[in-house]
């Protein structure tokens, strides 16, 4: 059996902790710890890296943990535990720039609509708010608020938590350490070299970001975030590779 290093134990008590408060405190570790959508008042810095560590039910940070601990170890032993550190924030910083850039860009043009049309800042996140269209509009801006509010509204309530972002930075940086060794689906218990396995997976989270259609994972996945993970992943360790990085271990 893999020897668990010290740095993937430690990021993995550090996962269960704040799961086990988040079972005792309820919905307000949701409220102070996912990343929220920056114009919502929930919003605050710090859950730029907080929202790593949350989990939003058994099954969630189960099978985070268990990539962390498959994939992380072999990663964290040929890095070392400064640089695997390093790629794993990277990649989890990088899986919240990706959801929230796709945030913006379902948002924005909704929200220029509507101020285009007369409506405030204020107002519109009023009606947000109150999930209700406010009084005194015209009919063209009511009928414009009828059609972007379902979207609108899902997006500026959208929130995240996991670890999948720096899970799938630190798969990615697995496939291009050991592009050979085998892998397979719980589900479908075939053999799949890893250089063909790893992009399959990254290439189905891009399908389903842009469709909708869900193959593995719940509807409500941060597709973009498992996309921006692994391509920093990918890249920070196929240039630490190429330069031989890893004979100069940062720790």
């Amino acid at each position: 059996m893999m020897r668990l290093t010290d740095t993937v134990k430690h990021l993995i008590i550090i996962n269960v902790l704040f799961f086990i408060a988040t079972q005792i405190v309820g919905d307000q570790m949701y409220q102070w710890f996912a990343l929220w959508f920056p114009a919502n008042e929930n919003f605050q810095i710090w859950q730029i890296i907080t929202h790593m560590f949350m989990h939003g039910g058994w099954s969630h940070i189960l099978f985070n943990m268990f990539g962390l601990w498959m994939f992380g170890t072999a990663v964290e032993q040929y890095l070392g535990r400064n640089q695997f550190l390093f790629l794993y924030f990277s990649a989890g910083l990088a899986a919240a720039a990706f959801q929230l850039g796709y945030y913006y860009f379902e948002y924005m043009p909704i929200h220029a609509e509507l101020i285009n049309l007369g409506l405030t800042s204020d107002q519109i996140i009023e009606m947000i708010s109150n999930n209700r269209a406010i009084e005194g509009l015209s009919d063209t801006q009511f009928t414009a608020i009828q059609e972007a509010f379902p979207i609108y509204r899902q997006t500026f309530f959208a929130s995240m938590v996991g670890a999948s972002g720096c899970i799938m930075g630190i798969l990615a940086a697995f496939g291009v350490m050991n592009p050979n060794a085998e892998l397979m689906l719980i589900f479908l218990p075939i053999p799949i070299k890893a250089k063909y396995f790893i992009p399959g997976i990254i290439l189905l989270d891009v399908i389903s970001a842009f469709t909708g259609q869900s193959f593995f994972s719940p509807s409500n996945t941060a597709y973009m975030a498992h996309i921006g993970g692994a391509l920093i992943g990918f890249i920070m360790m196929w240039y630490w590779k190429k330069n031989s990085f890893n004979k100069n271990r940062w720790d």
